[in-house]
């Protein structure tokens, strides 16, 4: 009998409103430059600590993942949220992905910008007990109280000072933003006309 091997899957939740090139960057460092074998982006319908007023809507956000991505084999999107009951939780996604993915390791890619608020997720303190955290450095934040857990592991990876809400703003102001996202996604969002109002 062939066992699947396991596994060890970086999961990179976010809106992704839209996705970019930073993110991308970011998800290349982890599963080239860590131990990580993969980097799922789990696209969130709806951040509980975000409005939701500014997102473009689930599918498109979905759609223009997964053009950014289809041409990197260690890089999946997943829209397992979009099956859940909303708001989604990190917590309620992870004990999903364990039971349908049981041979996979999964540990969590964050931010530092999310340890200031990381009190206030659900289950914090069981994510921390099961699950390691492999941390990027954003501007402007650090891991605070949190720098000695032994699951959260800071990496050296390069400090993206881009945000969607950046590429959203820019574009409704008719700047070329053609350097910012992976060729296919911008022609997708010029196409569809998509953060222009």
């Amino acid at each position: 009998m062939i066992v699947k091997k396991e596994k060890k899957i970086g999961l990179f939740f976010g809106s992704f409103n839209p996705i970019h090139t930073g993110h991308l960057i970011l998800a290349n460092y982890m599963v080239e430059f860590t131990d990580l074998d993969e980097v799922w982006f789990i696209v969130s319908p709806q951040n509980p600590l975000k409005p939701r007023n500014s997102l473009l809507k689930d599918t498109h956000r979905l759609t223009l993942a997964r053009l950014a991505v289809e041409n990197h084999p260690k890089l999946k999107v997943s829209n397992i949220e979009f099956k859940m009951p909303k708001p989604s939780y990190t917590i309620d996604t992870l004990t999903w992905l364990n039971e349908k993915y049981p041979l996979n390791n999964f540990t969590l890619i964050a931010g530092t910008d999310i340890f200031p608020h990381f009190h206030k997720w659900k289950n914090f303190q069981v994510i921390l007990n099961l699950y390691s955290i492999y941390v990027y450095p954003r501007p402007g934040t650090t891991l605070g109280k949190y720098k000695s857990n032994p699951k959260i592991h800071l990496m050296q990876a390069p400090q993206m000072e881009i945000s969607s809400s950046f590429i959203r703003k820019a574009i409704k102001n008719k700047k070329n933003m053609s350097f910012w996202l992976p060729d296919n996604v911008y022609k997708y969002i010029t196409e569809m006309h998509f953060y222009e109002k």
